[in-house]
């Protein structure tokens, strides 16, 4: 089988060329041909000696996912459904902005977390994505995305819509693929690469406290922590990662983050959940949760899909929220939902999944689970 050269960080590539009988600096003509220009022919990578283009043309290939369907929403916002093998597809969306062309990557097929209120977790768990299968989302987009600024004539040298910033939040719990994610990370932040800067990298984890630890040492780029709740008699139910790894031992994992993160706090993602979470004590918990944290909130206004079991909090009850937490000394910015019409909102991301773990099965066998109203206090 041919050497998929996107499974491969600048590291490995070097390796790879001395096993070949090549000299190392191959590989970083090799990252800026793959990587920096998009180019998957060996034949077009003119400065590279030709008796070795042929090698690599019967040992190697560029493979990115391949697209099964693109939606378009109205504000702009793009959802690609990549073809993953065996019948699995997963989402990778792309939101562009005034100042910033931002792209939500996914780390796995499905998600094992089993988050109650995601879209992702509803569809079960098939298995993790390889290096090249979440590099290839990045490849793709910024391929796809500069051949239509071309064909419609509106590329520039600063084109903001192609992608500035990447966000590890789609399908998937990255650290869950802890070794597969930080090589296409270090892809990203790599100057013959992608050359992003680790303030425009975001890792989202639901709090997987050991792996938070190993990052902040291998690889630390700005952290995203999907809290969700104010105590952890209500996480415990809607987060269930929580139980392993409570509260207390997920603020503190996040001090530790911050000693040597490349931004100097850690975004809390905070989902608003109807009469579940987003109560006045509520907000009062959450700020004295968050007082010994350099930190801002991202308050998310839940986005529904079918059969969720959860309503959206009002707009009154999310600025009533907001403001306790702003009176309290904390930023906070309510995100703007965006593609929710093409089910690619925060939240949404289903893709294709081929369960193993027959979620879907099992909660159709049983009753629906009741909110325990405990959770409150």
């Amino acid at each position: 089988m041919a050497i998929n050269l996107l499974d491969y960080d600048a590291e490995r590539l070097g390796q790879l060329m001395v096993q070949l009988g090549e000299k190392p600096f191959r590989a970083k003509q090799l990252m800026k041909w793959i990587h920096q220009r998009g180019v998957a022919d060996f034949d077009a990578m003119s400065d590279i000696a030709k008796s070795f283009r042929q090698k690599l043309a019967v040992d190697a290939c560029i493979a990115p996912p391949a697209m099964m369907a693109e939606q378009i929403a109205k504000d702009g916002t793009r959802k690609w459904l990549l073809d993953v093998g065996t019948g699995n597809g997963v989402e990778a969306v792309f939101i562009p902005e005034d100042d910033r062309g931002t792209l939500c990557v996914s780390s796995q097929v499905g998600c094992a977390l089993d988050c109650t209120f995601c879209s992702t977790a509803r569809q079960g768990f098939n298995r993790n994505l390889s290096t090249a299968e979440i590099i290839g989302q990045l490849w793709w987009a910024n391929r796809r995305l500069s051949f239509d600024a071309a064909r419609v004539g509106t590329a520039t040298n600063d084109d903001t819509r192609i992608v500035s910033n990447v966000v590890m939040m789609g399908m998937g719990e990255p650290l869950a693929n802890y070794d597969n994610v930080v090589a296409a990370m270090r892809l990203m932040l790599d100057d013959n690469a992608y050359g992003l800067s680790r303030r425009r990298v975001t890792l989202s984890t639901s709090g997987m406290v050991p792996q938070m630890d190993k990052l902040r040492e291998d690889c630390p780029v700005a952290l995203a922590v999907s809290l969700h709740a104010p105590n952890d008699s209500i996480r415990d139910q809607i987060v269930p990662i929580n139980k392993k790894y409570p509260l207390k031992q997920l603020m503190d994992a996040c001090n530790r983050y911050l000693e040597k993160a490349p931004r100097d706090f850690i975004t809390f993602e905070y989902v608003m959940l109807d009469g579940i979470n987003d109560k006045p004590e509520h907000a009062h918990q959450l700020a004295a949760l968050a007082r010994s944290t350099s930190c801002k909130f991202n308050l998310i206004p839940f986005n529904p899909f079918p059969n969720a079991g959860y309503q959206r909090s009002s707009r009154e009850a999310i600025h009533r929220f907001r403001d306790i937490l702003l009176q309290a000394g904390y930023i906070v910015t309510v995100r703007k939902t965006r593609g929710d019409d093409i089910d690619a909102a925060c939240g949404q991301l289903a893709g294709q999944v081929l369960d193993k773990t027959r979620r879907t099965e099992k909660m159709l066998e049983t009753r629906p689970i009741i909110f325990k109203s405990g959770g409150d206090a």
